[in-house]
């Protein structure tokens, strides 16, 4: 049964924890490539290998893995300290083998050395450019504490043409239920039943002339000309409306943080990009044959207003941290990517972002 325990840890740690500890100049004893006797002193190793030490610092490094992978779960240090010994082991056996000399570990080394690097330049970076309450202020009064928009709650019927909404309208003026001609109605409605509900809403989100619509509204009237959007036909009812509450500074502070620290660090990465000499020498898109292109193409989807939003995110590494090596270049081909998506969707209009679960059913939001 103990023998068994000894092996089931590196199966869950290895796989990562090995590169990670390997490439650590700190942890030198652990490496492929022999180290003076010298790095690591007796007073200050664990454990000592066929000779080779290891530190004290190796351990406290794998305890923090450990934690951030089982969630603050505790490890026993008994099977922490076996875990090391294995991995030495398993590196001295590797370099008798002189399998450190094989240029497929040399190539994962080199790139083990880079991700490392990198991830060095960008602490380093931030550790030198920290964002200041004062960024944080005015980030704030930019972005949240200056936004004090009209907030509008309103229903819709959807229809295919202005014939259909015009009959709408004229039932409405014989004081018909606005959510029941929805549900029997609208294109949004029909299967949801919601009576054509939006929830609340700021203008920005909805296409421009159902937003114009709606503002020109007075509470508790409904549109008596139909609206035609890309989607279709609208009859409208604005149900009320709110001054939008901006949040405090301090409810939002710490989304704003690393939204700060990443926006320093794109001007950094833009910098460097503008300083250096770059040549891409592969096609950086496939092309598709022009039939299959023609026939994949969305004619609605050309010319489609744009809704403006600011979006604050947070981003944090896997032990909570604010700063990711490598989310300035994958950012952007994810935002690329999900727009793509996006842009199939057959929206109507974007519900609002404090919307019921039922918004699920709701138009979705116009495509930028």
């Amino acid at each position: 049964m103990n023998t068994m325990k000894k092996t089931f840890i590196p199966l869950l740690v290895v796989g990562t924890a090995l590169i990670a500890s390997g490439c650590d100049q700190k942890a030198a004893n652990n490496t492929a490539t022999p180290a003076p006797a010298s790095v690591v002193n007796k007073a200050d190793a664990i454990a000592v290998v066929n000779g080779k030490y290891i530190s004290k610092e190796t351990l406290a490094n794998l305890e923090k893995e450990i934690a951030v992978r089982s969630q603050g779960q505790a490890v026993p240090k008994e099977k922490l300290v076996e875990e090391l010994i294995q991995r030495e082991l398993l590196v001295q056996d590797a370099v008798q083998k002189q399998l450190d000399k094989s240029p497929e570990v040399l190539a994962n080394v080199e790139d083990a050395k880079k991700s490392i690097l990198t991830q060095a330049d960008v602490q380093n970076f931030m550790k030198a450019n920290p964002v200041t309450d004062a960024e944080i202020k005015a980030e704030y009064d930019s972005k949240v504490g200056g936004t004090n928009a009209t907030e509008y709650k309103a229903r819709h019927i959807l229809v295919k043409t202005e014939a259909e909404a015009k009959k709408i309208i004229a039932e409405l003026d014989k004081v018909a239920d606005f959510a029941k001609l929805a549900n029997k109605s609208s294109l949004d409605a029909k299967e949801s039943q919601s009576g054509g509900d939006l929830g609340w809403f700021v203008a920005s989100q909805m296409v421009e002339p159902f937003s114009k619509a709606v503002i020109a509204l007075e509470k508790g009237k409904y549109t008596t000309a139909p609206v035609q959007t890309q989607f279709g036909w609208h009859v409208i009812l604005r149900e009320d409306s709110r001054t939008q509450t901006p949040p405090p500074l301090e409810a939002v502070k710490e989304q704003l943080t690393p939204f700060l620290q990443r926006k320093k660090l794109q001007t950094m990465l833009e910098n460097l990009r503008k300083q250096a000499k770059v040549e891409i020498l592969v096609p950086l898109t496939d092309e598709k044959p022009k039939a299959e292109a023609a026939a994949n193409a969305n004619p609605a989807e050309a010319g489609q207003p744009v809704a403006e939003e600011v979006i604050v995110e947070e981003v944090k590494d896997a032990k909570g941290k604010t700063v990711e090596e490598k989310v300035i270049v994958e950012e952007d081909l994810v935002e690329d990517k999900a727009t793509a998506q996006e842009s199939k969707t057959e929206a109507r209009v974007k519900p609002a972002a404090e919307s019921k679960p039922e918004a699920a059913t709701k138009p979705a939001e116009a495509k930028k």
